[in-house]
């Protein structure tokens, strides 16, 4: 009778921290679905006032054409 008692508590305990594990893991994914949320709600606020300026930036860099022989180019002859 003991022996079966024994075995009930661990079987129960071993389910109470498969529980635990889950509602863990279920916890985890909710704060990082709300980091994610939370960095797009951010990125999405900070995108309008710097979407200008990142255009001007890559236009400058564009269009800023400066003509170079390549350092490993070599003229045969």
């Amino acid at each position: 009778k003991n022996w079966r008692l024994t075995q009930a508590k661990e079987a129960a305990q071993a389910e109470i921290e498969q529980y635990h594990l889950q509602k863990e893991k279920e916890l985890k994914a909710k704060e990082a679905a709300k980091e994610t949320q939370e960095k797009m709600t951010i990125l999405q606020t900070y995108f309008p006032h710097n979407r200008g300026e990142v255009w001007d930036n890559l236009l400058a860099f564009v269009c800023d054409i400066q003509p170079e022989i390549h350092e490993n180019y070599r003229i045969n002859g």
